[in-house]
């Protein structure tokens, strides 16, 4: 059976950027005056700048700049500086990996995860096939599991077919963390490799990766995803090549030479994630806040059933004191009866069951925060710099939004129920961490606000400022333009203005997970589709299409208002110049994600001639 991506089996992996003190240095500094310089600005925004005719406007935008503002703080202290951990050479023998004298020096067990549902046997073939050539430089156990929600006699013959090992069960309790906790209670390595169905393991993943584990206090180690099927698009040199001919190469090699390599046609989704990866996840290092992302990650077996137990043993504790508060305030009683309350604890026992992986939407990074605020222990993550497996990119938008929705609606669900941020355990970096993670998702609350703003200005003539005077632009530009070089040199080598479209064109969708998740609804676990979805996706779209009509209309309405209607809506000039710039940023803002609802891939025969071109 062909796939679409068997053209693209040739690719290989970006390397990771490499790491300058000198530029990191700069970075700080830049960083760290550009934060004094925010607070200089967001100090003159409450205390000289409110438009009092019109707090119901000032006030909420004034709120939103701050709230950003404490976002950018977390965000800098999360970018601060790179810590990659020594790759060690692999370990011969278990003991090497754990702090036991009385250990048995054994060759390593590793046992490799493929859990699936209803993905196509074809495809979950490709990675079992990949995962069969994983080499080590030692003798090794390893042991392939296809872990089968779906329950399929194709899965099992698939199994037999390449002598691996199927496990299924005959329910689907948990989704995702519940098959790996039914394959966890089935077998026994020392280490488990998390993939997904389509994840295509590289031959080095272990002896990469495996060094790590030297540190018996290191519980797992996360690898780059890495989705080998986006579009490569051109860069700006090729595509001012094709436009303009050997001027625009030389211009558009120059232009990439100072501010980093810019790419069109590429990863139509924002689905790219270097951004994350090679820069968020990287920089965590130094904090020990690498969160675990599922697929790609290798696991210590024993950290992973230990928070396990404690948090058995903690909801048994917190289920017992709720049932005997009840029962006590029924019963009028000072105290329990001995065997009543042994009757308590064990029918409690009965219900909750230990759960490696915890029974959620976002299960891997839950499990991240158990261990790192375990108390009593000092485990470890790390996040390896370099691609070791490739997989598959959401090929639609409504698979993309399904996937974004989960991740979005699985961290707020943590922020508001079991907030990381003030669990036992953790250091002050970690926390750090971890609210930036969270505070980014609650973004979208703020994000409205910035894109109203404009429009709102525009057709009413009302400024959330008490002028766009001189003291404004002194005090907004010198923010606006070190924040984008601070950035730029935080980012070096990964190109932020896509991240940048994310984050504020996908705000309905956070709007959505936050609302979801107010209102006591449970977040789905529907499976990511690995094909494309047909159809029309312009509904999905809806919101980001309402802003560009309403932000066209504002501009429209304020130009004609101003110069040709005698300025009926009492607009400033300079007001308008600056609102102008406003619209015209959220326009190209949204103007991606809607862009997006249309693409398709390229017929393969089409992507040749456009890359022969190339």
């Amino acid at each position: 059976m062909g796939f679409y991506f068997d053209e693209f089996e040739g690719r290989v992996p970006p390397e990771p950027v490499k790491h300058s003190l000198l530029r990191e240095l700069f970075w700080q500094f830049i960083a760290t005056i550009n934060l004094c310089v925010g607070g200089w600005y967001i100090h003159w925004r409450w205390t000289e700048s409110l438009n009092y005719d019109a707090l119901w406007f000032s006030i909420p935008l004034v709120i939103a700049e701050s709230a950003a503002y404490i976002g950018l703080i977390l965000f800098t202290y999360s970018l601060w500086k790179t810590d990659d951990k020594e790759i060690t050479p692999p370990p011969q023998y278990f003991t090497e990996t754990v702090n036991d004298d009385s250990a048995e020096a054994r060759p390593l067990r590793v046992d490799v995860f493929f859990p699936t549902y209803d993905e196509e046997p074809e495809l979950v073939e490709l990675s079992v096939k990949d995962a069969l050539k994983i080499t080590y430089p030692h003798d090794i156990e390893l042991n392939i599991y296809i872990l089968d929600d779906g329950r399929r006699d194709s899965m099992q013959r698939l199994a037999d077919k390449h002598g691996v090992k199927y496990l299924t069960r005959d329910n689907n309790v948990g989704f995702k963390a519940g098959n790996l906790r039914n394959a966890m209670e089935n077998t026994g390595g020392d280490f488990i490799v998390i993939c997904d169905a389509d994840t295509r393991p590289f031959p080095t993943i272990l002896s990469n990766t495996l060094g790590y584990f030297r540190d018996p206090d290191v519980a797992w180690v996360q690898t780059p995803q890495w989705f080998f099927d986006l579009p490569e698009g051109r860069n700006l040199e090729q595509y001012l090549d094709s436009k303009v001919g050997f001027l625009g190469r030389y211009t558009g090699k120059l232009i990439e030479m100072l501010v980093g390599e810019i790419r069109f046609g590429s990863d139509p989704f924002v689905n790219c994630p270097q951004m994350f990866y090679d820069v968020i996840q990287r920089r965590r290092n130094w904090a020990n806040a690498s969160f675990c992302c599922g697929a790609g990650s290798i696991h210590r077996r024993e950290p992973v059933m230990q928070v396990a137990l404690k948090s058995y043993g903690e909801q048994i504790e917190k289920e017992e004191a709720k049932n005997k508060k009840a029962l006590l305030s029924a019963t009028k009683e000072s105290s329990l009866d001995e065997n009543v309350e042994a009757t308590i604890r064990q029918n409690i026992a009965n219900e909750i069951e230990v759960t490696p992986y915890k029974f959620h939407v976002s299960e891997d990074i839950y499990t991240s925060i158990m261990l790192h605020s375990d108390v009593g222990n000092n485990w470890k993550s790390v996040m390896h710099p370099f691609v070791e497996s490739k997989m598959l990119s959401p090929q639609d938008l409504q698979t993309w939004m399904v996937q974004r929705f989960k991740y979005a609606g699985g961290t707020i669900d943590i922020a508001l129920n079991d907030n990381p941020v003030f669990r036992k355990g953790m250091s002050l970096p970690q926390r750090m961490m971890y609210a930036s993670t969270i505070w980014s998702y609650f973004g979208a609350l703020w994000n409205v606000i910035f894109i109203l703003a404009p429009i709102i200005y525009l057709f009413t003539g009302v400024a959330p400022v008490s002028a766009y005077s001189l003291d404004f632009y002194i005090h907004v530009l010198p923010f606006m333009m070190l924040n984008e070089l601070a950035f730029m040199i935080g980012t070096w080598g990964v190109a932020g203005f896509k991240g940048k479209s994310s984050f504020i064109s996908f705000f309905s969708v956070n709007i959505k997970a936050i609302a979801v998740v107010l209102m006591g609804k449970k977040i789905a676990f529907p499976t990511t589709p690995k094909e494309r979805q047909e159809g029309t996706f312009i509904k999905l779209v809806i919101p980001q299409i309402l802003v560009i009509i309403l932000t066209i209309s504002a501009v429209s309405f304020a130009v004609s208002s101003y110069f040709f209607m005698g300025n009926i809506a009492d607009h400033s000039f300079n007001g308008i110049v600056t609102n102008l710039f406003w619209a015209a940023n959220n326009i190209i803002l949204m103007s991606g994600m809607v862009l997006s609802a249309f693409w398709k891939p390229p017929a393969p025969e089409v992507e040749e001639l456009v890359m022969e071109h190339v």
